[in-house]
């Protein structure tokens, strides 16, 4: 409900407080910043709102009357109630403003985050963030180890140790070179898994979906890599050389689908769907420049 309006501001309150500390009104009101004749307007004021003296000068000074002690004692707690608000609602912008480390899978730095970092930036100007790349095992190990705030992996799993959260969805998508004999008449599944593939690196999220969409389907699981990239730029460039095909995300490969330089094949009875998540340790929520960033992936859909 709202206050009365006999109620005085706190400002007059804690004022009477100094008084009754620093033994003058002059010496309160410095220590408030008010010029003395400012800080005994205020005290008059709030006198005539109590509608009795608060103060009496005495021979050690400015003291307060036998009801001055007593509103003192009741504002006392108020008071203090009022500065423990003031220093939670400063940690709370503290929080908000300052640096955060993020790691992320590539798909995800690459193809995601700028967006959501630009609208970050929109909405939090004065955060600081700090990226830092790898796949999602390296991700994980990362936020583990508390050198990330948040992480955000693309493998089908999460440790133990983490909690996470989908913002995202993505497909998995098997490209060709547009001259490769796939372009022109799709395997069967079961030779594609057979075939062996450009590929990213043991750990990749990337790598590890595909591989657990193949086990799931009953597919088995693929031949070894025709080679082992770590860059998904450097695998589209191999892929459109003609070395050979390559399963990669369709937020990497749009540009390259939509040019034409490389071709989809599809898998039959295969859909490679997936969720990009973000990932915290277990029990501790992210907070301040972190939660923000949370917020908003997961309200910015690819």
């Amino acid at each position: 409900m709202p206050l009365p309006p006999h109620v005085a501001d706190l400002t007059s309150i804690d004022l009477l407080l100094s008084v009754a500390e620093l033994g003058s009104i002059g010496r309160a009101g410095r220590a408030h910043g008010m010029s003395q004749p400012a800080a005994s307007a205020r005290i008059r004021a709030l006198e005539r709102r109590v509608g009795a003296p608060l103060l009496t000068r005495g021979a050690r000074g400015t003291v307060l009357t036998e009801l001055g002690e007593l509103v003192a004692s009741w504002a006392a707690p108020v008071v203090r109630s009022a500065e423990d608000l003031a220093t939670a609602i400063a940690t709370l912008h503290a929080e908000r403003v300052g640096h955060v480390q993020i790691a992320a899978s590539q798909t995800v730095a690459e193809y995601l985050l700028p967006r959501w970092l630009v609208t970050l930036h929109t909405l939090v100007p004065h955060i600081v963030p700090a990226l830092s790349s790898g796949n999602s095992t390296v991700v994980a190990e990362k936020v583990l180890a508390g050198t990330a705030d948040l992480g955000f992996i693309e493998s089908p799993s999460v440790p133990a140790a983490l909690d996470h959260r989908t913002v995202a969805t993505d497909e998995l998508v098997l490209v060709v070179a547009p001259d490769h004999p796939w372009a022109v008449t799709p395997p069967s599944a079961t030779e594609i898994v057979a075939t062996a593939l450009v590929m990213r690196e043991a750990g990749s999220g990337t790598r590890s979906a595909y591989e657990s969409a193949l086990a799931a389907a009953g597919l088995g699981q693929p031949a070894s890599p025709l080679l082992e990239v770590s860059s998904t730029t450097a695998i589209k460039s191999a892929v459109g050389a003609g070395i050979g095909g390559a399963v990669l995300s369709s937020l990497a490969v749009a540009p390259e689908l939509a040019a034409g330089t490389l071709v989809r094949v599809p898998i039959p009875g295969l859909t490679l769907h997936r969720e990009l998540k973000a990932i915290w340790p277990s029990g501790r929520a992210p907070s301040g420049p972190a939660a923000e960033l949370l917020t908003v992936a997961a309200k910015t859909q690819p």
